[in-house]
């Protein structure tokens, strides 16, 4: 019987920040936005403490903040206030001041999320990581992978991983991915859900369609439109009204979903499409009066890029660029280079042609480059990739 497992690491960057800051522990805390003048004070101040010694009362507030920033996750406790991901840090302010403001640190979240897969590729090899904070992993012939449905298995995963780490995680197993990915969700923090074909009318159906994931605010607003609220709902239409409703692929997967069939196996190997790099600015910036502020900003991004591309063994030969306006319009251009390159300089000048092709007479409030056309590094691109980095030093201007 096949057993797929979905864990989701427990709000993994907050959890990331307990680990260093106990004392928050049961507190509302946000995180988002990079390193401000408050967090250096605070080090700085308490620089012959622990981190765990420095009093809740001198850790920076919501409710001081000012900027554009939003919010990359926050703890249980401040969830309960309506804060969470994606919500401007701005917004959350009034809904939630008291709350403790951390900076990001993706370089310690990086860390936990190597270790508790490597944790998980010591009990169960078939996984098939989905990001920072999730995997798939197939339990269906691991030895003892069937006891309870998958329990077993995962209540031993779930162990080793706080073991480990200190982290907890939620995990869901169901015949498939699809139904393991919702099951996740039903008993978080530090749970474990189960789900056979035969839970799916009395667990699956009563659910909201977004539940399923892949189905968006739009696809579910049109859902609605037609009466059509949750999973059981959408179960009993006729596949043929669906595929004229939605079209002919999607609405076959909509009549797939609700009748939870999912035959997408575990992927344990896969190669990215591309990698990038961006940033929101804390306020509109303007190309010409802007200018050194950008220029740094670009050059930062795109020796962030080239370090992730060296770091994971890839180059590259097609960079773009990606800037929003302050009316919030977005826009995105790309060219394809003659080598190979992961080199910052090389990628600079690329990108900085393409920003070339883009108005820039509005201001922006995000930048960002990416490469793309991916491909790993081996000793015969060696001679080629030098060559035209030697090209790009060359070659390099100020484009901004």
């Amino acid at each position: 019987m096949r057993r797929i497992a979905h864990l989701d690491m427990d709000a993994l960057y907050a959890s990331v920040e307990l680990l260093r800051y106990p004392q928050l522990k049961g507190l509302p805390v946000v995180i988002g936005g990079g390193r401000r003048a408050a967090d250096e004070t605070l080090r700085q101040t308490y620089q012959d403490h622990t981190l765990a010694g420095i009093p809740v009362e001198s850790f920076p507030r919501l409710v001081d903040y000012t900027g554009r920033g939003v919010i990359t996750t926050a703890t249980y406790a401040a969830r309960q206030f309506g804060v969470g991901s994606a919500l401007g840090l701005m917004k959350a302010a009034k809904l939630c001041p008291q709350a403790i403001l951390l900076p990001v640190d993706f370089a310690e979240y990086r860390k936990y999320s190597r270790l508790f897969k490597d944790t998980i590729l010591e009990i169960a090899p078939q996984m098939e990581d989905r990001g920072v904070d999730e995997v798939y992993i197939d339990f269906s012939d691991l030895p003892g992978g069937q006891r309870e449905g998958g329990r077993v298995q995962a209540r031993l995963i779930q162990k080793a991983i706080f073991d480990a780490t200190g982290l907890t995680c939620s995990v869901g197993v169901a015949p498939n991915k699809l139904l393991a990915k919702m099951a996740s969700e039903f008993n978080k923090p530090n749970g474990i859900s189960i789900i056979f074909e035969h839970d799916l009318q009395s667990k699956i159906w009563p659910l909201a369609c977004r539940k399923i994931n892949g189905i968006g605010p739009k696809a579910d607003e049109k859902l609605k439109s037609h009466g059509i609220d949750t999973i059981g709902q959408l179960a009993v239409r006729e596949q043929q009204w669906l595929m004229d409703t939605f079209g002919q692929k999607t609405g076959a997967w909509m009549h797939d979903a609700a009748h939870g069939r999912d035959e997408r196996p575990v992927v344990t190997e896969s190669e990215p499409v591309s990698i990038s790099r961006e940033t929101t600015f804390d306020r509109d910036l303007h190309a010409v009066r802007d200018k050194a502020e950008l220029s740094a900003v670009f050059t930062r991004l795109c020796e962030q890029l080239a370090t992730d591309l060296q770091r994971k063994g890839y180059v590259g030969k097609t960079i773009g660029i990606k800037l929003r306006y302050d009316n919030f319009k977005t826009a995105t251009r790309d060219q394809t280079v003659d080598a190979y390159t992961a080199n910052a300089k090389a990628i600079r000048h690329a990108a900085g042609l393409c920003l070339k092709r883009v108005p820039l007479e509005r201001k922006l409030r995000l930048l960002g480059v990416r490469i793309g056309s991916l491909a790993l590094l081996d000793i015969a691109q060696v001679a080629t990739i030098s060559e035209a980095n030697r090209v790009a030093d060359e070659t390099e201007r100020e484009l901004f």
